[in-house]
């Protein structure tokens, strides 16, 4: 029998049991991922940023985690020679209704606690020549890493330290009784005497199967993406971001440098066919039939029919994308958008049509479930692994 089980192989999952084992070492630990490799979901495909914590609620566990965590990985990725690159980011509005929501931003950032200029249009100009807009927010300790490499090393650590990392082992049982947990695969069956779910896409489905009663369901959004051409890569310097719309939990497409010298164009947000479905056109009718048949999806797609037809629209004519990013980067043309893999974000959502806004992390007598966790949890995953290891070792078992 394990101590510890850690169900899910992206950047949380293997952040928590290096944790784990870092503050206890010498334990016997097993992580399972059901994909033949990790960091093959979320991790791995998003852009890449170490986001500062400017958007975040004051308060709330995403404001103070990653802020801790753009320091934590920044460290890390020092430590172990992982490249990274602190280009600061700009968020750009374009107009009077953008202007006034970027000062609310700015009053946010402060809240936060967070180091952060107003620019006005020409002070924008001159910082980035390609873009253009009646006035931005600078913030400078944003950057950019490859998340997936990050993971790479944390489960090195977990091996090193004496970890057991699992591949190809898809959960399809929990059961946890007094004094353990029994997880089921088709690769096999375990025992540990605690647990932790990181499942992400799969969040809700592992909840339930452990009997934990969930009032939400994870709504897939497919994210898209398009990369510029080599010779299009120093366009822009920094991180170019528009003024986000408060009420949706997105933040707009977006220009992102990466660590490998290219420049990403996007993400949208159209509700996705399939929850781990990342080529176009995907679709899983059991994963439609799940979301579907929940009153929150409805709900969901009632108040914001105006913005999903947009985003839909968007997505099959590459024109409307287009037009979205000349807002602040005219020279953009349709030639520069060239194909690149697409991400789905795994978005809770409550019964009534609420967005779980929030980290949301629920503990039972002998496990913990990560049941929300969309972005910043990239940035963030250093500091929630010290959050859940301490939830789940504070009674010293």
């Amino acid at each position: 029998m394990y101590d510890y089980c850690v169900i899910g192989g992206g950047i949380v999952g293997v952040a928590t049991a290096r944790e784990i084992l870092r503050r206890r070492p010498g334990v016997r630990l097993l992580l399972l991922e059901k994909a033949d490799r990790l960091g093959a979901a979320q991790t791995g495909h998003n852009s890449g940023v170490i986001h500062s914590g400017i958007y975040y609620q004051p308060g709330s566990l995403k404001a103070e985690l990653s802020r801790r965590g753009a320091q934590l990985t920044k460290e890390f990725a020092a430590e172990h020679g992982i490249a990274f690159d602190v280009r600061g980011k700009l968020l750009v509005a374009t107009d009077a209704v953008e202007h006034a929501r970027m000062r609310a931003l700015y009053e946010r950032s402060q809240a936060n606690g967070l180091d952060v200029e107003v620019l006005d249009g020409a002070e924008l100009r001159r910082t980035e020549p390609a873009v253009t807009g009646v006035g931005a927010l600078f913030v400078p300790t944003t950057g950019i890493v490859d998340y997936r490499r990050v993971t790479e090393v944390l489960a090195d650590i977990v091996r090193a330290s004496g970890g057991e990392v699992r591949l190809g082992a898809e959960v399809v049982g929990i059961a946890e009784s007094g004094d353990r947990v029994v997880v089921d695969s088709p690769a096999g069956s375990w025992s540990a005497r605690r647990l932790v779910v990181c499942a992400g896409l799969q969040a809700d489905r592992m909840a339930r199967l452990a009997g934990i009663r969930t009032d939400f369901q994870i709504v897939p959004f497919r994210g898209e993406y398009y990369q510029l051409p080599a010779h299009r890569s120093k366009l822009v310097h920094h991180l170019i971001y528009p003024i986000p719309d408060p009420d949706l939990p997105f933040l707009g497409v977006h220009l992102s440098p990466t660590v490998e010298g290219r420049l990403t164009v996007g993400p949208n947000a159209v509700l996705g066919m399939a929850r781990e479905g990342y080529r176009k056109f995907s679709f899983d009718g059991g994963d439609v039939w799940e979301y579907a048949r929940f009153p929150g999806t409805y709900r969901v797609a009632r108040a914001n029919v105006r913005t999903g037809l947009g985003e839909l629209r968007d997505s099959l004519f590459k024109r409307g994308y287009l037009a979205r990013c000349r807002k602040y980067c005219p020279e953009l043309t349709l030639a520069d958008l060239l194909p690149r893999e697409a991400g789905i974000r795994a978005q809770a959502v409550q019964r009534d049509g609420t967005l779980v806004h929030d980290f949301l992390i629920e503990q039972t007598p002998r496990s913990v479930h990560v049941l929300n966790a969309p972005s910043p949890a990239a940035t963030s995953a250093l500091p929630i692994a010290e959050l859940i290891a301490g939830q789940l070792l504070s009674d010293n078992s």
